[in-house]
């Protein structure tokens, strides 16, 4: 590609940057791109970088398109004149942030407390990275009106990004997500951004947080006398290089567990994530470390967390003694079975009780809520939503926990977002509770399948990076919605879900109805048998989402081999007769 091949509006939108109010170094890179590599001058300016309904996360870098100390200053100024026309007439305007372990964490993180210092807002900064879940935590315990995280998650390296809490510790959700991103959007000029702020307004803080939010962390614990009995039970722990480190290994030691054993080569922050190609806990390679060392101690249970310890993954041992990385579903469906248990074991159910699940979630949580005569919830996919339910509920109802088959879950109502840390302690409660029974964790989830019915999932991500990705990406849903499928593999579809139309179609019985949650670009098809099928772009990565679930009974544990194998093969041929293999 060569200059002249370029459209003249990024053209114009380079050349804004190197004129305007930037930094050398920020113009010197412009100018680069402007005379040496437009192809990259495409990829940073071809869009402004979307501030979302959770806020931005993109590629860092020079551009309109990518995070920077502008990207996240706009995005910061936005948020700031929004807090002010909204909390008016509060004696004092308070704002959380929090960073994970990502390059430029910190700095972005100092940015946008400067920005809302100098807007005369008062910061609570964390003196070093922390999870996400303990910025949540913070926001409530302060009594501050909004929160930050830098953080993109599970992202590879090169991304980062940045969260916007309400003052309910949750993250943005209507009407403020749309009003925020219509505030920053009307950040027209470099020059609309307040980057001097005043250190008055910044107040820093760390440990004191840490000890309210571990006590808090304690207090959900529901089996303390079974984690005396087996406190030795060995554990292996991996942060991958993130805020996990920080916090999980002494919430573990606060419940009682005393032979947790970590994964030294990770415990270590680093934005580079040097013993991985993804710091993601749901691709099986970010694991393997903990699994080589679970091997090593003959552990029984293995957790590792992402970046920013919203998330976490679990391995266990199988029926046959090797290893297996449970997926996203099977750990929600052993935590939220542990959950309800206990709390009709110690006599906590009083009818009022919920749990809330995402739609592309095991259905399984339903079954097992239903009949501890728990009611449960579906919501769109994104934690918030969760945390939106809770917030209704909020007096009338008690949040037991929740979760999404992306490896988040929440236990107790003083997070409100999902929180790996928790989900640690309470997924090593479940393992030592299960032992006292008797069981290893996979002998509990065989158990529970036997009881409620075998639910099997599995989900393919493809990427599709880019402009063109983006494109893609958008043209496939576009084709499913105009020519959606009458059949998949071999089965009618008898039921489809437009989650962006808002309309239910009954194939079968040709009745249409209104689908009662805010628009999403999701679809979902439902065969014949059950078995569900979800398709959704991620909001996050540039990837496409297919999510594949078929149910099927498990008559006796002892066949779980045989009944196993014979739904797998179920899965693979309905992803194979979509072409997704």
């Amino acid at each position: 590609m060569n200059l002249q091949e370029v459209d003249p509006g990024i053209i114009e939108k380079a050349n804004i940057w190197l004129q305007g109010n930037y930094d050398a170094d920020t113009k010197a890179h412009v100018k680069e791109m402007l005379e040496n590599d437009p192809a990259e001058l495409v990829e940073c300016f071809y869009r402004d970088l979307e501030f979302g309904t959770g806020g931005l996360r993109g590629i860092m870098g020079t551009g309109t398109n990518r995070m920077n100390k502008y990207t996240v200053g706009a995005a910061t100024q936005g948020l700031a004149n929004y807090l002010k026309a909204c909390f008016s007439g509060a004696d004092e305007i308070k704002v959380a942030i929090a960073y994970d372990s990502r390059n430029n964490s910190a700095f972005f993180a100092r940015i946008t407390a400067e920005v809302l210092a100098a807007n005369n807002i008062k910061v609570f900064l964390f003196n070093d990275l922390r999870p996400v879940p303990e910025l949540s935590f913070a926001v409530r315990q302060l009594g501050c009106q909004s929160g930050v995280v830098i953080t993109a998650s599970h992202n590879p390296k090169e991304y980062n990004g940045y969260k916007v809490y309400w003052n309910d510790g949750g993250q943005l959700v209507p009407p403020h997500d749309k009003n925020v991103i219509t505030e920053v959007n009307r950040i027209s000029s470099v020059d609309d951004i307040r980057f001097e702020g005043s250190a008055e307004n910044i107040q820093m803080i760390g440990k004191e947080i840490d000890e309210l939010y571990l006590d808090m962390l304690k207090s959900l614990s529901l089996s303390q006398d079974v984690i005396a009995r087996h406190h030795d039970m060995k554990i292996v722990y991996s942060p991958i290089h993130g805020t996990g480190a920080r916090m999980v290994p002494p919430a573990l030691a606060k419940f009682g567990f005393t032979s947790v054993m970590l994964v030294e080569e990770q415990m270590n922050p680093d934005g580079n994530f040097p013993t991985v190609h993804s710091p993601n806990p749901e691709e099986k390679a970010a694991m393997n470390m903990a699994l080589e060392l679970a091997k090593k101690t003959d552990a029984e249970l293995i957790l590792a967390t992402d970046p920013d310890s919203d998330r976490v993954g679990v391995g266990v041992k199988d029926m046959h003694g090797d290893y297996i990385l449970l997926n996203g579903n099977q750990s929600a469906t052993l935590l939220i079975y542990y959950l309800v248990n206990q709390w009709k074991y110690r006599g906590l159910l009083t009818g009022k009780e919920f749990i809330v699940k995402t739609i592309v979630t095991s259905e399984l949580l339903k079954e097992i809520a239903r009949s501890f005569g728990i009611e449960s919830y579906d919501v769109l996919t994104g934690f918030k939503y969760i945390a939106e339910k809770i917030r209704l509920f909020e007096g009338k109802k008690r949040f037991i926990g929740g979760g999404e088959e992306s490896y988040g879950y929440l236990v107790g109502d003083s997070v409100r977002d999902k929180d790996a840390v928790i989900s640690c302690c309470m997924l090593a409660e479940t393992a030592a509770w299960a032992k006292d029974q008797g069981m290893s964790m996979y002998e509990l989830l065989i158990k529970i399948y036997n009881d409620y019915g075998f639910y099997l999932e599995d989900l393919i991500s493809i990427t599709k990076k880019g402009k063109a990705g983006a494109e893609e990406i958008q043209q496939m849903m576009k084709d499913y919605r105009s020519s959606p499928p009458s059949h998949i593999n071999g089965e009618k579809v008898v039921l489809i879900k437009d989650y962006k139309n808002q309309i239910e179609k009954d194939i079968l019985n040709g009745i249409d109805s209104v689908i009662d949650l805010p628009k999403s670009d999701v679809l979902q098809f439902f065969l014949e048998s059950g078995s569900k099928i979800t398709v959704r772009p991620s909001g996050t990565e540039p990837k496409i989402k297919f999510y594949f679930g078929v149910k099927g009974k498990l008559e006796d544990v002892s066949h779980f081999d045989e009944v196993n194998k014979k739904m797998g093969e179920q899965l693979e041929a309905i992803i194979s007769s979509m072409g997704l293999k």
